[in-house]
C-alpha cells in the first residue's frame, strides 16, 4: 500500500495551488492536502498540525519578505521539512534558501513529471535541487573547501563510530526514519546524532553536512 502523506501548500496563486494539488493527488494517491495563501495562516496551521510530512512554500506570497518567511517557518516548526516552490531561478537565492534550512527547491517552470519526481525524492528523505544548481553548489563547496577546509580529517575523527555511520547514510540522502530503520536505533536517537554531527562539523543544516561529506571515504574512518 502506498504511504499517505499530509502536505501543506502555501502559495497565493489559486491556480498554482490547484496544479500542485493535482500533482500530489496523481502521484501520491490518498494524501491529505491543506492549502493556504499567506505566511501567517501557514504558521498558524503548523501550530495546529505538527504532523505535516511536508510544506511546499512559495517565496513571494504575502508576509514572506523573501527568505525571512522561511526562517520564521523553520523556527516555528523545526521538525517539518520545507521545500521552496518558486518562479525564482537565481542560483544565489536557491543556495541561500538551503542554507536557511529548506530541504529542496522546485522551480515553478518544472514540467509536471519532474515536479512529481522532486516531491517523491523529498518525501523519501532526500534533498532536491535543480540539477544545474547542485553542480555549481558542489563546485562552490569544493572551492570553499580548498580555502579553509571546513571538514578536515580532525573534525571527522572527532565523530563517534555511530555518528560516522549516521553521516554516511545522510550523505546517501536517507531520511532520519530510514537511518533509524537501517541502523536499528530509535528515530529520536538519530535526531540526537544528527544534531551532534552538525555541531561537530560546524555546519548549520543537513544539506551543508551532505555537501561537505560528499567526497569523504567513510571506509577509511570506519576501519578504526
Amino acid at each position: 500500500m502506498e504511504p499517505v502523506y499530509k502536505i501543506l501548500i502555501a502559495d497565493d496563486h489559486p491556480l498554482f495551488r490547484e496544479a500542485i494539488t493535482g500533482v500530489i493527488e496523481a502521484g501520491f494517491g490518498g494524501s491529505e492536502v491543506i492549502e493556504t495563501a499567506d505566511l501567517d495562516s501557514a504558521l498558524a496551521l503548523t501550530r495546529e498540525h505538527d504532523d505535516f510530512d511536508l510544506i511546499l512554500l512559495d517565496l513571494n506570497m504575502p508576509g514572506m519578505h523573501g527568505l525571512n518567511g522561511l526562517i520564521s517557518l523553520r523556527n516555528e516548526a523545526p521538525t517539518i521539512p520545507v521545500v521552496i516552490v518558486s518562479a525564482e531561478e537565481d542560483k544565489q537565492v536557491v543556495l541561500q534558501a538551503i542554507t536557511y534550512g529548506a530541504i529542496g527547491f522546485i522551480t515553478k517552470s518544472s514540467p509536471r513529471a519532474q515536479m512529481t519526481e522532486a516531491i517523491q525524492q523529498i518525501l523519501n528523505g532526500n534533498v532536491y535541487l535543480p540539477s544545474d544548481i547542485i553542480r555549481t553548489g558542489k563546485e562552490a563547496q569544493r572551492r570553499h573547501r580548498k580555502d579553509d577546509n571546513p571538514i578536515s580529517p580532525e573534525l571527522l575523527s572527532s565523530l563517534t563510530r555511530r555518528q560516522l555511520l549516521v553521516l554516511e547514510r545522510m550523505s546517501k540522502g536517507e531520511s532520519n526514519k530510514q537511518i533509524a530503520y537501517n541502523l536499528n536505533i530509535a528515530e529520536t536517537t538519530v535526531k540526537a546524532h544528527v544534531s551532534a554531527i552538525l555541531r561537530k562539523l560546524n555546519v548549520h543544516n543537513r544539506v551543508q553536512a551532505i555537501l561537505a561529506a560528499s567526497d569523504v571515504d567513510f571506509s577509511d574512518y570506519l576501519k578504526r
